[in-house]
């Protein structure tokens, strides 16, 4: 007789901090598929939201994890499923990562992550202690290999549950979304499988928080590493699947679960000799939902966008956001994010001429608010230009002029838009690109000013790629108008400023295309200045944009947060002195 188990996937969106709110949402699932599963196994750090950052450090904070956990499992009683949850934890003095098997009205087991992730934007080594290599947890007749993300990245801890005896992986995530890391998670996790010859069970956390955006995209593999089912990206999801444990040699032929088309035998068993002596069981997912397609290209990156800036104004309480509408597409593509992360209802934007302002922007401008439904404001920026010339004549005895009339245009606009944040409680919306943010070609306290960049991380070339499918496609769920949302003009015309006469941003900038690359290959990939001349750029280009990189650090370091879709954002990915004398800058 085949032995049967079911596993309940709960793909959450957390709010770090928020333990009564989490607890709630775990509550709320268990409510719903008690009866239905044996085990429903949620994401990590699910009972705080993830990452904790320095609140783990705090040790009333873990006081109150301990108690809400601990009020939670009583109330998870014997008749239904067991709840494997996530919460930093404390035992013997020591903060773990710790994953808890809670039933029958008591924590059954622990077990505590053990690689620790030290890079890019994470740090638990400086707030968690490191594990044990973890053993199974035995729970209603079956053995459950849990391991905690970072776990999964590395053979020691699957080879040591298979040892002792594992028989399905179940590993709760906390992965952030960036690009091609989906595939890169996948072949993780087929390894592990291939090596083991152990199902698994991979659920990531979903939501935004500051400048992180997961997922999701959890997944269920066989023993072979077929994806069985994959749940979408970007949206909380919960799903059951039912398994079914045969003797070895099974029997010919096995049904492959609903949603899985074919009947066949299964194939010969990977690396047989892995499976440890006297391990003769084979589990077989009887019913797994049809697989959803994730988020991929441009739809993963809008997509990507739109959740983490609706998940920063909404946890964070803003009722909205408000920009400044330049007639460019920086701010074009950034309204347009907005409007369908939050409703044209909760977005507001300002034209705000200056004398360099062209006509054509102000149309431009117009037009993009009406084709995406939103509060269109104008204002002219002229008398506070003349107001801050007044004074530097008075405190200088000189007129402005050259970058110093630049400066004050940007810095009039983002006075103005904070004053308005101040009047209404609208969020003000940053509208800068990694490009510019690379090169310092954004003015501090002037376009700078906001509390949240959606583009931060998104170069001028993705930009222009994005703004062309937003207006060929209508993403789900968004609540902004299907159509063309940005007008033609504004993807087509040459990129300016408009802060002097007939200004372009190539008057002071490399072509966007040729300065993408090479930020690219200094930022995310580290090449050397040779190795950046040799995918065709010249030396003096090369070492133009690399001189403007490093003197930007100390505009970077006061930037507002903003989502990360790369390897290697600026901020905690990313972390340079400001006081630097090394370069890789040649004299030419």
């Amino acid at each position: 007789m085949a032995q049967h188990f079911t596993i309940t996937l709960a793909q959450l969106n957390p709010t770090v901090g928020d333990i009564s709110g989490n607890i709630k949402k775990i509550k709320d699932v268990y409510a719903k598929h008690k009866k239905q599963a044996d085990l429903i196994a949620f994401t990590e750090m699910v009972v705080t939201g993830y990452p904790t950052d320095d609140l783990v450090l705090k040790p009333f904070f873990i006081d109150r994890v301990m108690r809400d956990v601990e009020q939670l499992e009583k109330e998870i009683d014997g008749s239904g499923a067991g709840l494997l949850i996530s919460a930093p934890w404390r035992d013997q003095g020591r903060v773990y990562n710790a994953a808890l098997l809670l039933h029958d009205g008591k924590i059954i087991a622990r077990r505590f992550k053990h690689h620790l992730p030290n890079y890019g934007v994470f740090d638990e080594v400086r707030v968690f202690a490191v594990g044990d290599l973890p053993l199974p947890v035995e729970f209603k007749g079956t053995r459950l290999g849990v391991m905690t993300c970072e776990d999964m990245w590395f053979p020691d801890v699957t080879a040591h549950l298979k040892k002792n005896g594992a028989e399905i992986l179940v590993v709760p995530n906390g992965s952030p979304f960036e690009i091609g890391k989906t595939h890169i998670r996948l072949q993780n996790a087929q390894s592990r499988v291939k090596e083991s010859g152990l199902p698994l069970l991979y659920i990531n956390q979903v939501g935004g928080q500051d400048e992180l955006v997961f997922d999701g995209a959890s997944f269920v593999l066989d023993q072979q590493g077929k994806v069985l089912t994959q749940l979408p990206s970007h949206e909380e999801y919960v799903t059951t699947t039912i398994w079914e444990k045969y003797p070895h040699p099974h029997p010919n032929p096995l049904p492959r679960g609903e949603g899985i088309k074919e009947k066949s035998a299964l194939p010969p068993l990977p690396l047989g000799e892995a499976r440890g002596e006297g391990t003769t069981d084979f589990w077989i997912c009887k019913s797994c939902e049809t697989s959803h397609t994730p988020y991929s290209g441009s739809e993963a990156i809008y997509q990507t966008l739109v959740l983490g800036l609706r998940d920063y104004v909404d946890k964070n309480g803003f009722p909205g956001v408000l920009l400044g509408m330049s007639g460019g597409i920086d701010s074009a593509l950034s309204a347009a994010i907005a409007v369908d992360a939050l409703g044209a209802e909760r977005v507001r934007c300002f034209m705000m001429a200056s004398p360099y302002t062209s006509p054509e922007s102000i149309t431009d401008a117009a037009e993009c608010s009406a084709l995406l439904g939103i509060s269109h404001g104008s204002v002219s920026i002229k008398p506070a230009m003349d107001a801050f010339d007044t004074m530097l004549k008075e405190a200088a005895n000189q007129n402005a002029g050259g970058i110093t009339t630049e400066n004050i245009q940007a810095r009039a606009r983002g006075m103005f838009l904070m004053a308005m944040s101040n009047a209404t409680g609208y969020m003000v919306l940053s509208t800068g690109n990694k490009s510019e943010m690379s090169v310092g070609y954004a003015t501090l306290y002037g376009d700078m000013c906001g509390g949240y960049n959606v583009l931060k991380d998104v170069y001028k070339m993705t930009v222009f790629e994005l703004s062309k499918w937003r207006n060929q496609c209508h993403p789900q769920d968004a609540k902004g108008p299907a159509g063309r949302v940005i007008p033609e003009r504004i993807i087509t015309k040459p990129p300016s400023a408009e802060l002097r006469p007939d200004q372009k941003d190539e008057d002071s900038l490399p072509p966007y295309a040729v300065l993408d690359d090479i930020l690219y290959s200094i930022v995310e990939q580290e090449m050397n200045l040779d190795e950046i001349v040799a995918r065709g750029h010249t030396l003096a280009t090369v070492n133009r944009v690399w001189k403007m990189l490093d003197h930007a650090e100390y505009k970077r370091r006061q930037a507002c947060p903003g989502v990360k879709i790369s390897r290697k954002a600026f901020g905690r990915d990313r972390r340079y002195p400001i006081t630097n004398k090394f370069t890789d800058i040649v004299t030419v």
